[in-house]
């Protein structure tokens, strides 16, 4: 019985490690982003889709979604290797 309350102990401090953990990478993308904002041609790269009519606008960053999927793959491989 004692050891089902410490068990349960745990799970919530591993509980609480993530939350804080998704709260650290939460912040770090929002400054990333606002940095990005501020880097030239980031977002307005060729091949990034944007489409203006009267009442209506549609922006899809296709190439920049391309280039920063294989920068961060680039990353996490680095990291992965033992």
């Amino acid at each position: 019985m004692l050891l089902s309350g410490i068990q349960s102990c745990n799970t919530m401090g591993d509980l609480g490690k993530s939350i804080i953990f998704i709260g650290i990478v939460l912040v770090v993308i929002g400054i990333l982003m606002t940095i990005a904002g501020k880097i030239p041609g980031v977002g307005k790269l060729p091949g990034d889709i944007f489409i203006k009519r009267e009442n209506f606008s549609f922006y899809f960053p296709l190439t920049t979604c391309i280039l920063l999927s294989i920068i961060l793959t680039a990353i996490m491989h680095f990291f992965s290797k033992k």
